[in-house]
């Protein structure tokens, strides 16, 4: 795992305050590089390769970057693991010189290592960028530079699992165009002046997160997951008015997509495995093999264990591979609520793995508030960040790399939401939207403390049955949604947003009310597998995968992990697990109301299932509370009035009124707080 940083820029500079430039940059990111650093520029272009190592295949200097192919030809700054670059090699070792590339090595290659960058970088010599590309296995961010043609290109890994930013900073003779691993060492370029975007900022208020193609910055986004961008010539010195989507073409720049998700769920539409039991028998040889393959390390190897469904099953498809108990960490909570360590230990113990706990009082969980701001470097506010952080920090002492069940919720059917989702709507479809709003006004007309009360008739819309927990501040939530919802997808968009309608709160930079630009989530569906009422769980597994799960979940893993020098991989994100998940219908993945089916059965031969069986928690920490207490005077400073008025990005009135709510204990607003506070921290 490593950091990977540039610029391109008009020539003038010489080369060595062009390599200056490039390490200062690339410095900016040391944490998620610590062994090692290189820089490297090509003067008559104007162009700067940085990189930051943290050695995991190749300790040896073989290994080192930016790294030249064996001709010369191309250049690249490479962040990632190639999980099969072995079986690439072979096949590169048996494959004939192709004639339509000249200047490229022969038949048989003079390997100077066995890292899997030069493994790479002669496959893109051999087979060109986007074929290589579609070869491999594995997660990655790539800057490559081909000397011959003088043309860019910057990829992404197919789920967006590690992170690359792109864009334009400067004016004038000062302009470049940048890339990087993380917005901090663009920020190390002295002519770094880019403004917040609202736009950005509105979107952030609703999902918590800055969804792509944005960064929290004007000019500068993420390379969308699966998308290969091309510059040839000289770069682009002036950002475009918008983002550019893929398929695009901007000046000299061309944005395209090398794989796409969309195909994969037409794929799997056309091609369902309906049988139960050839569903579950194939997804534990693909995750076998996934774990296997993802196991490949030259440091010590260990996984997150929750004691969940997902770490469990790769915790016990990793430890039936072993030849030696597995290292597992988990971290716990004083409050016991919120402390799910006897889970994973219960399971640890079954499996017989090297078990550590890391337990955390609240204050050294509050301790880590104050790093959030560099760590993510942009405004983040899935709160399991805390907790990510910590967990990822113990398994640092131990080991260099983690395996992680991430995913197996989007890809499975985990969250709550695809089954309230249409439980909901099955309930209040049938009335019109005018009468629908009117039901929402009612609702919201009796207080919080008056549903509290008065919970029976909340439960009859909201699942979960009776004893709800926060009967008022549901119903209100409800009552929002009633009054905006059209349709199941408007119901999902709204599920997952915090602040509703962010105008109300986000001013624009003439301080008048922002304009909230499109996201992912009104892309067109993919035109086979995901129409009718019936498979909606299906939609919003789909678009939680092209938002949800890059922006927000393995964002928050990769900071969270790099601040430690630790690499996270992640077994359900193998391609091939992916593709087989969308070839099995919703009914063999949620079935009798629960979700996830196919993975359970998986599990069950390996743990009992009463080790597993219990309701879905998140990995939460009780933030609420804490903003009522010990991080009060944190949050006062933050959400002051004159403060919040002065720097000018939000409107006081609504946040001050959601603070005056949570501190009376009337309201919980911990998560739109979060996101307020996480913005004024950074």
């Amino acid at each position: 795992m490593c950091g990977i940083t540039g610029l391109w820029e008009v020539p003038f500079r010489p080369e060595a305050e062009l390599n200056e430039m490039a390490r200062s940059m690339a410095n900016a990111i040391a944490h998620r590089g610590p062994d090692d650093s290189g820089a490297w520029s090509d003067p008559q272009a104007g162009i700067a390769l940085g990189h930051r190592r943290l050695s995991i295949i190749d300790l040896s200097p073989a290994g080192h970057q930016p790294m030249a192919s064996s001709s010369g030809r191309f250049v690249i700054a490479f962040n990632g693991e190639i999980y099969n670059h072995l079986e690439l090699r072979a096949e590169l070792d048996n494959s004939p010189k192709p004639r339509t590339l000249p200047g490229v090595a022969g038949a048989t290659l003079k390997w100077r290592g066995h890292s899997d960058t030069e493994t790479l970088l002669a496959g893109f010599e051999r087979w060109g960028v986007a074929a290589t590309l579609a070869k491999t296995v594995g997660m990655f961010a790539i800057v490559l530079w081909d000397v011959q043609q003088r043309t860019l290109h910057l990829a992404r890994d197919r789920f967006g699992e590690k992170p690359l930013y792109y864009g334009w900073t400067g004016s004038g003779a000062a302009s470049a165009f940048v890339f990087g691993s993380e917005l901090k060492s663009l920020r190390a370029l002295p002519d770094f002046v880019n403004p917040v975007c609202r736009g950005a900022l509105a979107q952030y208020m609703r999902f918590m997160y800055v969804p792509a193609p944005r960064s929290i910055y004007e000019g500068i986004y993420k390379l969308e997951p699966g998308c290969l961008l091309s510059i040839k010539g000289a770069a682009p010195m002036a950002a475009p008015s918008q983002p550019l989507r893929p398929p695009a073409v901007y000046e000299s720049l061309t944005l395209s997509r090398w794989w796409s998700l969309a195909d994969v769920v037409q794929f799997g539409a056309h091609n369902p495995i309906t049988n139960e039991a050839d569903a579950v028998n194939e997804l534990e040889k693909r995750l076998s093999d996934a774990i296997k393959l993802q196991s490949l390390a030259d440091v010590p190897l260990g996984a997150f264990l929750s004691g969940g469904v997902d770490s469990s099953a790769i915790v016990a498809l990793m430890q039936q591979q072993a030849t030696c108990p597995v290292k597992t960490f988990t971290v716990g909570f004083e409050e016991s609520g919120f402390n799910e360590a006897p889970y994973a230990r219960s399971v640890a113990k079954h499996l017989g793995t090297d078990h550590t706990e890391l337990f955390v009082t609240a204050a050294e969980a509050q301790e880590v508030i104050s790093q959030l701001p560099s760590m993510y470097d942009e405004p983040f506010a899935d709160s399991s960040q805390i907790p990510t952080h910590l967990v990822c920090r113990a398994a640092r002492e131990h080991v260099t790399v983690a395996l992680s069940g991430d995913a197996g919720d989007e890809l499975f059917g985990g969250y709550n939401r695809y089954f309230w989702g249409p439980q909901i709507w099955a309930k209040l479809a049938w009335l019109p939207y005018p009468v629908r709003q009117a039901l929402g006004a009612a609702i919201s007309a009796v207080p919080v403390a008056g549903w509290n009360t008065l919970s029976i008739p909340v439960n009859t819309f909201l699942p979960g049955g009776q004893g709800i927990v926060n009967a008022g501040d549901k119903a209100h939530k409800l009552a929002a949604r009633l009054r905006s919802v059209r349709d199941l997808d408007d119901l999902y968009k709204s599920l997952v947003s915090e602040w509703q309608d962010p105008a109300q709160v986000v001013r624009g930079d003439n301080g008048c009310s922002v304009l909230e630009p499109s996201s992912l989530l009104d892309d067109a569906l993919p035109k086979s597998g995901l129409t009718g009422v019936v498979n909606s769980p299906l939609r919003m597994m789909y678009r939680d995968s092209m938002t949800y799960l890059p922006d927000d979940i393995l964002c928050k893993v990769d900071r969270a992990a790099m601040a430690s020098s630790l690499e996270t991989r992640v077994p359900f994100l193998d391609h091939r697990v992916a593709e087989l998940a969308w070839q099995l219908p919703l009914g063999v993945k949620i079935m009798g109301g629960q979700g996830k089916w196919p993975l359970r059965q998986v599990l069950y031969r390996h743990v009992p299932r009463e080790l597993i069986d219990r309701p879905k928690a998140g990995f939460g920490i009780p933030v609420g509370q804490w903003l009522r207490g010990p991080l009060r005077p944190w949050a006062e400073n933050l959400l002051d009035q004159n403060r919040l008025s002065a720097e000018g990005h939000f409107y006081p009135v609504p946040i001050r009124k959601k603070w005056a709510e949570h501190l009376s204990g009337r309201r919980d607003h911990t998560a739109s707080l979060w996101a307020v506070l996480m913005f004024q921290a950074w």
